[in-house]
């Protein structure tokens, strides 16, 4: 008798838990605006995964290599300015 292999559906997290630890500290909107030309709003229902019409609204590939490109662009700056601090 052989065996039979169970393929284990492993749960990618949202955007949300990802930056769970910075969600507080940063301004979401502002990034929205800067990095992606969108309204505040529009950042809010992607990170809940909300769409605009009703449906679910998750990042595409090229948004998540944009937000990304953010964050480290961000966290960047930050470090700039701590460095300058006397």
């Amino acid at each position: 008798m052989g065996t039979i292999a169970v393929k284990e559906e492993v749960k990618v997290p949202t955007i949300r838990e990802q930056v769970w630890d910075i969600i507080v500290e940063v301004s979401w909107g502002q990034i929205s605006e800067q990095y992606f030309g969108k309204s505040r709003s529009w950042l809010s229902k992607k990170m809940n995964g909300k769409g605009f019409n009703g449906g679910e609204g998750d990042f595409t590939e090229e948004e998540k290599e944009q937000l990304k490109g953010a964050l480290f662009d961000l966290s960047e700056r930050i470090r700039k300015v701590a460095y300058q601090i006397q």
